[in-house]
């Protein structure tokens, strides 16, 4: 009792605190009909303000929510099952548990709440975590939280908001709908300090000290979540930091697989379970080639640091057209489309259409022939024909 009653302190002080006034989309899809809700997401894209706002606006009573983070030195003398069953016997409704990952077996202990207790979870993670327990996966409701759309940075800078925009949509209407945008904004003067630091909602606390931040978060993800969740050798993480530096100044973007195994010191099955990682922790983003059929191994076409922001942050100088194809590979895989790097053009989305991703003078040359074929062009306010302004497919979601 004298835990919980340490553990329920710590929450009504959580509740307490401010909450910022912009809400994410998600916060208004989670529906507790659901009795176990996973959110998961990068370090620093806003787990814990959603969690914090998600609270403020139930009904439920002070005594009949609770919220923990799971890395509290508290929580190291108990489980997260031991205190579910004391806080639901005490009345408790709603159960809000952050950085589930720190406590092993978490999977195991979430199902038996799901089994024998009547009260609702939400947990959050690293966006490497995995439900291992089979039976939990189909039963708890999991969302991924990604990192700041170039559209919701826009509506936290300006008073506007900002339609989310279907990708046939911008390809069909994106003249219409740069110069509706226009008649509100200067898109490029914002798209700029987007690719610097804003897809990462802690740039409004500081935005000098946000790249410190970001560095920061990563280093965690490394050295915490993915040592823990991939059982990785802690005297290996120098080798996996090293591959984030070869990417830093990898151009062009095809890597060589031997020259990162050679940097990082590692045989090749050791790299590809490292990038693994390091993709499932958002660091990195892997594209496949593009290919008609399903092969069994997809060896990655290009690599790239998961968004321009990081580039920013590790990189002494970052190459501007990595940024630009990180930028829309970003946008694209977080609206949940496919994409996979072409032999002709820069990427192909949805098994459909073809993109060529570059500066405003970029011509058709390299797709002139290709069905669906676009050119996405950085620097230019509106396009024309089948010319669009890089900055829209940041309004995916």
């Amino acid at each position: 009792m004298a835990l919980l009653e340490s553990l329920k302190e710590y929450s009504t002080l959580f509740l307490s605190k401010p909450s910022p006034s912009y809400e994410r989309d998600l916060l208004h899809v989670i529906n507790l009909g659901n009795r176990i809700i996973g959110i998961v997401g990068a370090k620093g894209v806003g787990k814990t303000t959603l969690l914090l706002q998600f609270m403020k606006k139930q009904t439920y009573t002070a005594d009949e929510m609770m919220y923990i983070s799971v890395d509290h030195p508290l929580m190291s003398a108990t489980t997260i099952l031991d205190i579910a069953k004391e806080f639901a016997s005490l009345g408790g409704k709603l159960l809000i548990l952050d950085e589930i990952h720190n406590q092993e077996n978490f999977a195991s202990d979430l199902k038996t709440i799901w089994d024998f207790l009547e009260i609702n979870v939400i947990f959050s993670g690293s966006s490497a975590l995995h439900l291992d327990n089979a039976d939990l996966s189909r039963r708890a409701l999991k969302y991924i939280l990604p990192t700041l759309s170039f559209r919701e940075f826009l509506e936290m800078e300006t008073s506007f908001k900002f339609d989310t925009l279907a990708i046939e949509d911008i390809l069909v209407s994106h003249t219409t709908l740069s110069s509706k945008l226009l008649a509100q904004i200067k898109p490029l003067k914002y798209f700029k300090e987007y690719l610097e630091y804003g897809f990462y909602p802690f740039y409004l606390e500081d935005k000098k000290t946000s790249k410190i931040k970001l560095y920061e978060a990563i280093n965690k993800t490394i050295d915490i979540d993915l040592l823990k969740l991939y059982n990785i050798d802690s005297k290996k993480l120098r080798n996996i930091k090293k591959i984030l530096t070869m990417l830093c100044v990898s151009v062009p973007y095809k890597p060589n697989m031997t020259s990162l195994s050679r940097a990082a010191e590692v045989d090749s099955k050791t790299l590809y379970t490292y990038l693994g990682a390091l993709q499932s922790g958002r660091i990195i983003r892997m594209i496949p080639a593009y290919s008609r059929g399903e092969s069994i191994i997809k060896k990655p076409e290009k690599i790239f640091l998961d968004n321009p922001n990081i580039f920013n942050s590790l990189c002494q100088k970052s190459d501007v057209g990595t940024l630009r194809e990180s930028f829309f590979a970003s946008s694209i895989q977080n609206a949940t489309h496919t994409i996979s790097a072409s032999k002709k053009g820069d990427f192909i989305v949805d098994d459909k259409f073809t993109f060529e991703v570059g500066e405003k003078s970029k011509n058709f040359n390299q797709i002139k022939d290709i069905k669906n074929s676009f050119v996405l062009a950085d620097d230019i306010e509106v396009g024309f024909g089948n010319k669009i302004p890089l900055y829209l497919f940041g309004f995916l979601y």
